[in-house]
């Protein structure tokens, strides 16, 4: 135990982030460099080494949490990265990006601010790369197999790593031009900066992974080729169908899918673009779901200089506090302000779109709403609250309904799906098709992060399995596994 009096003495502190001012102007890390570091070591005292320490099962991943706490608190960061790398593949992707389900279940949590688990975690792994102790690990010897990863994000990641220090030999397939999935085109740059992505996939190629970009299975490569070429194949395309909005003047130039407003951002941080074809410059802009993707519209619209940014959801504002239905330690729907949110905007909630309104050149310049009351599980519109509010850039952020089933990949292998459209899969992550897996979104629906990589480690020991009839690798869950997230 790293302080048996930790969580006595010391109160809850988290990052600090830069002045709203100063970070809306670049699209650099919100939080200040260097805040973490002088107060991690009291904030990882708080940690109680539970007998039962309900936050390794919070973590699907099921993270070593009060190890590493232990060793943050005594500044022993080489133990401290060892403990940390033994279950998450990247801890600095999850410690930027993870909603910290972990700290949900938090025994501390009960009755006090939980351990500030996410920032211990990133504080350690930036320590990590700072002293050298993020190293290659190529494997000691080969297993002659081969073994094809269709995603680079999390997942794909992921599993790749895991395969390739098994002793396969491992190339993974991207249809954009970099590797990183949606953590390199969805994610701004003021969550994540894409250095975080690059260091890691150069240690991966020098482990021995090898990437393909610009390659989308199905359209560029037929699967069935692909199936022929490889002894296995791990699917980690994602959940990249985005759930549209079909009212009345959906058609309308100015109204995108998050998908394809984020990633034009991004591009123009990469250098690609000098400006970004889909801007908010000058403009109302209305992002239409109230997630974290739309929370990323929000930041990015006030970094391009939007005249207005509002945010909608159907749903009702969440209390600041658990419902009785989301007990500890599950994780609870709870009123969240991220840094997109403190740097302005409105955020409106129980509301529903019900059709836009054009100028005559087809450009969106209205959105019509009206409020919304739940019955019976399902939302009705309040009469006598419609009004309109100015939309010149609307994005659409309101999820996803199942990976892409237009490019052939699907159709090509052969591939069945579950009742929600995503690839169905056994207890190994194996789908129909003997040797192909998935793995992430792909199989389990849009989620988060951290379960992504969860599922991409746990693939490749089913892969590894298949391909050498037993496997070392660790496996974190099965594909039915919810731990204690809602």
């Amino acid at each position: 135990m790293a302080d048996p009096k930790g969580f006595l003495n010391h109160e809850r502190e988290v990052a600090k982030t830069r002045p709203v001012e100063e970070r809306v102007k670049d699209w650099n890390e919100v939080y200040q460099p260097g805040s973490l570091l002088p107060i991690i070591s009291k904030q990882a005292s708080r940690c109680m080494d539970c007998g039962i320490p309900f936050c390794h099962n919070g973590c699907p991943l099921g993270n070593l949490i009060p190890e590493w706490n232990d060793y943050a608190y005594r500044e022993d960061w080489t133990e401290a990265s060892e403990r940390l790398h033994a279950t998450n593949n990247f801890p600095e992707f999850t410690g930027r990006l993870c909603p910290a389900p972990c700290e949900a279940a938090c025994v501390l949590g009960i009755n006090q601010p939980p351990v500030t688990i996410k920032n211990v975690e990133v504080s350690i792994i930036d320590k990590a790369w700072d002293n050298g102790d993020v190293t290659p690990q190529p494997p000691e010897r080969l297993s002659g197999k081969t073994v094809a990863v269709i995603g680079s994000g999390p997942a794909g990641l992921a599993a790749a790593q895991q395969l390739t220090r098994a002793g396969h030999t491992v190339a993974v397939y991207e249809r954009a031009d970099r590797i990183g999935g949606l953590l390199r085109y969805g994610i701004p740059e003021f969550k994540m900066e894409k250095r975080h992505i690059n260091r890691r996939i150069e240690q991966m190629r020098a482990e021995g992974t090898k990437f393909r970009t610009e390659v989308e299975i199905g359209r560029d490569l037929d699967a069935k080729k692909l199936r022929k070429r490889y002894d296995a194949v791990v699917i980690a395309a994602g959940s990249t169908t985005s759930r549209d909005l079909p009212v009345p003047g959906r058609e309308l130039n100015g109204i995108h899918f998050a998908m394809e407003y984020l990633p034009l951002a991004n591009k123009v941080q990469e250098g690609d673009l000098t400006v970004a074809p889909i801007t908010a410059e000058g403009k109302h802009v209305v992002v239409i779901g109230g997630g974290d993707t739309g929370a990323d519209c929000v930041g990015t619209a006030h970094r391009q200089g939007a005249a207005s940014v509002t945010q909608l959801e159907i749903m009702p504002q969440p209390g600041e506090e658990r419902n009785a239905n989301q007990p500890w330690p599950t994780f609870p729907m709870l009123y969240k302000v991220t840094s997109a949110h403190e740097e302005g905007g409105e955020r409106v909630y129980s509301v529903s779109t019900t059709h836009f309104e054009g100028d005559e050149d087809g450009n969106v310049q209205w959105l019509h709403l009206t409020e919304v009351e739940f019955k019976d599980g399902r939302p009705t519109p309040k009469p006598g609250t419609e009004r309109k509010i100015p939309a010149q850039l609307v994005t659409l952020a309101m999820g996803f309904t199942g990976t892409d089933q237009e490019n052939g990949l699907v159709e090509q292998f052969g591939l069945e799906l579950d009742e929600r459209g995503n690839v169905a899969r056994d207890a190994d992550f194996a789908t129909n098709v003997p040797g192909v897996y998935v793995a992430g979104d792909a199989g389990r629906g849009q989620s988060l992060i951290v379960w992504a990589i969860a599922e991409g480690r746990s693939a490749a020991k089913g892969v590894d399995r298949f391909l050498t009839g037993v496997s070392a690798l660790p496996a974190p869950i099965k594909p039915t596994d919810r731990a204690l997230t809602v």
